[in-house]
């Protein structure tokens, strides 16, 4: 049970005076523009400011309307996204982006319950933009926003488990001020991004420190409560990196694993880190490749990459071969594979893993 240590209002108070001495400038914080304000929401969700402000820069130049986004080709879109990671956020984004203007007539929905509707939107992207496009006094319920309320009230359910979004969003509703619910769901998330942050928060200088329940009982390092996600498991892919005079091969990645729509090499994945030359041998030809012995006399030791995602943590090894001929006809048509110069494989949209690699060679 929540141990609230004021009343509604004195929290609000202290958020909405906290804000506009400390709020860092941001750009999507300028507009009333559902579109731009969904377009922030979407690259923010699991990437820091930082890294995600040039992103939001890029995809405006590119797309300065919901109708541009909608119009433009998904690779394209894959391709402006490449380094965030998390790539179902972006064909989400395209898709919810032709839901808009052929469902919508190019106009997002003005309501909560209205902007829950479009695919990809959840309860999170939906009150961001009814509040801070439209008013309405749905509060948002983040990391930063679950932290501060845990502490604050000292709550102890597990944030991690679906049962105790339910509990905070109550509490936050009833907190947020209808007379200002933009400046309030700003305002506790940039709290808990500056002030109340997951590690050492600035306690010292909390206008909340005496209603803070966590501070006056110990317990701030121990709120909110997560539970631990599961190990990451270890893949072991070996990427085959077949070149040809001046083009390399390629392909698009299918559904049902990770990087769908992006371009990749030919790829073995192992139970380990090691293959061997007869074994790299074997797949090439199992391809209808044959090595070019001249360049393969003095071979280079494979590249090793790592790669961190969020359930899985991939090693890779990258085997450059350079091949007599081009591959057949048939084996393209039946693995995907192309033939790309430089220049075409740059316009590509890429794991970041690959991407590494490439920029590395």
């Amino acid at each position: 049970m929540a141990k609230p240590a004021h009343q509604p209002s004195v929290l609000a108070a202290a958020l909405l005076a906290w804000y506009p001495r400390h709020h860092r400038d941001l750009p999507w914080r300028h507009t009333r523009d559902p579109y731009a304000i969904w377009l922030s929401e979407v690259i923010l969700q699991q990437t820091r400011v930082a890294q995600g402000l040039p992103y939001y820069e890029a995809f405006l130049a590119a797309y300065p309307t919901v109708q541009a986004l909608a119009g433009a080709p998904e690779q394209e879109v894959l391709r402006l996204w490449q380094g965030l990671g998390y790539y179902s956020r972006a064909r989400n984004m395209h898709h919810t982006a032709q839901q808009v203007v052929q469902e919508h007539g190019g106009q997002f929905p003005t309501t909560y319950a209205g902007l829950l509707k479009l695919r990809g939107v959840g309860p999170y992207t939906a009150a961001a933009i009814a509040s801070f496009a439209f008013d309405e006094a749905v509060a948002v319920l983040d990391g930063n926003v679950y932290r501060v309320l845990a502490r604050i009230f000292g709550l102890h359910a597990d944030i991690a488990a679906p049962a105790s979004r339910k509990e905070f969003q109550a509490l936050a509703d009833q907190h947020i001020p209808a007379a200002a619910p933009a400046d309030f769901n700003q305002a506790i998330m940039e709290f808990g991004a500056l002030q109340c942050t997951p590690a050492r928060p600035d306690c010292l200088f909390c206008p909340m420190q005496h209603s803070c329940w966590a501070f006056q009982h110990g317990q701030v390092a121990l709120l909110p409560v997560k539970s631990k996600a599961k190990a990451a498991r270890v893949r072991y892919l070996h990427y085959l990196v077949l070149r040809h005079g001046e083009a390399t091969y390629l392909k698009k990645r299918g559904e049902k694993d990770i990087w769908q729509g992006l371009y990749d090499f030919a790829v073995v994945e192992t139970t380990g880190l090691e293959l061997g030359a007869a074994e790299v041998l074997r797949h090439v030809e199992a391809l209808g490749g044959q090595l070019d012995t001249r360049l393969a006399a003095e071979p280079r030791p494979p590249a090793l990459l790592k790669h961190v995602l969020s359930h899985q943590k991939l090693e890779a090894r990258f085997h450059t071969l350079w091949l007599a001929g081009p591959l057949p006809a048939r084996t393209l048509a039946d693995t995907g594979l192309h033939a790309y110069t430089a220049a075409e494989i740059e316009a590509l949209p890429k794991p970041q893993l690959i991407a590494n690699y490439l920029g590395k060679n």
